[in-house]
């Protein structure tokens, strides 16, 4: 096929992954809805049963004891089956919209001749995309389908954005991007944002689960949609361990690729360009969120917090910097 057709067929992929990943979305959401329902139904149902047998008991004279009794009445527990299918059509849905989502990358690579990430729609396009396979493999080995709504929610409004605003027909590349450096330098950045969308994901779930569970200590209840989540402490785990694959990436991606090709295409390591700056800062939120673990002992709350700070430090340094900020790295394209 010729350029052109890849561009058209990909032009084609991306926003039909976006509508697919919103579907996912909205499925994920019914989700949480239904167990958010879940939870209030045997509280309905117990009230009723104590009014009528009340009233039973007024009307025939019957001791106090007959409403103690109806109260012991077990209510009907509530279908786990619809959640269960909603996960599942939200996972399968994800699935299918990763396979278009790939595809419309790949395409887009082959109608520009060259690795599909020169500018921020590529960029972004890619970055998603990493953040999609980074939650599909952790699904199948820590089963993180339960973190499907936040992911879902990040990439269809990353494609948004990207097929909305950001994008930039396939051409060729500025001249300082010329070099094998780029699929170094950007690859191991968009999969080690991947990885700190996961792990900053999975911390906000964190803070929600472990409230939830300070709540049922406290004597109250949990909606059947948190219940389904892992322990907090599992949570805590899995961000840990999410975040310990991406810092080293980012580390050897970042600051040590990226200055490498900067000497060769600038003549300079490092020149506190304003990408340069806040790809540091990120760097040491997360070193700070690693040694506070391995030295201070720090777990839940505050190492979740610092995970969530790093994960926002990272949104900017890959948005703000880019469309607000001028310099060297500014190849957004818009």
């Amino acid at each position: 096929m010729s350029p052109e057709t890849y561009a058209h067929v990909s032009n084609l992929l991306i926003p039909t992954a976006t509508v697919i990943y919103a579907m996912a979305m909205v499925a994920h959401a019914m989700e949480w809805a239904l167990g958010r329902a879940a939870v209030a139904m045997p509280a309905v149902v117990k009230q009723e049963v104590l009014v009528g047998a009340a009233v039973t008991s007024g009307a025939s004279g019957a001791s106090g004891a007959s409403v103690a009794d109806a109260a012991d009445v077990p209510a009907k527990p509530a279908s786990t089956d619809r959640l269960d299918a909603a996960s599942r059509i939200g996972l399968l849905l994800t699935s299918l919209a990763f396979v278009l989502h790939f595809v419309g990358v790949l395409t887009r690579g082959l109608a520009a001749g060259r690795v599909p990430w020169g500018n921020m729609y590529e960029f972004s396009i890619t970055a998603s995309l990493a953040v999609a396979i980074v939650y599909l493999i952790f699904v199948q080995r820590y089963k993180l389908q339960w973190l499907g709504l936040g992911v879902t929610l990040v990439i269809a409004a990353v494609l948004g954005i990207a097929t909305l605003l950001l994008y930039t027909p396939a051409g060729p590349l500025v001249p300082a991007l010329h070099s094998y450096w780029l699929v170094i330098h950007v690859s191991a950045a968009a999969i080690s944002g991947g990885a700190f969308t996961v792990g900053g994901l999975t911390s906000v779930l964190y803070l929600i689960k472990a409230r939830a569970e300070r709540r049922v200590l406290a004597g109250g209840i949990m909606s059947a949609s948190l219940r389904r989540l892992p322990s907090a402490e599992a949570m805590d785990g899995t961000a840990y361990k999410v975040l310990a694959f991406a810092f080293p990436l980012w580390t050897f991606g970042v600051l040590v690729a990226g200055p490498i090709w900067a000497y060769y295409a600038w003549g300079r390591a490092w020149g506190w360009d304003p990408k340069e700056v806040w790809s540091l800062v990120t760097w040491v939120v997360y070193a700070a969120y690693l040694h506070a673990r391995a030295t201070a002992g720090w777990r839940g709350r505050r190492a979740a917090t610092i995970a969530i700070v790093g994960w926002f430090v990272f949104i900017f340094n890959f948005v703000g910097v880019n469309l607000l900020v001028s310099g060297l790295h500014s190849y957004a394209g818009v």
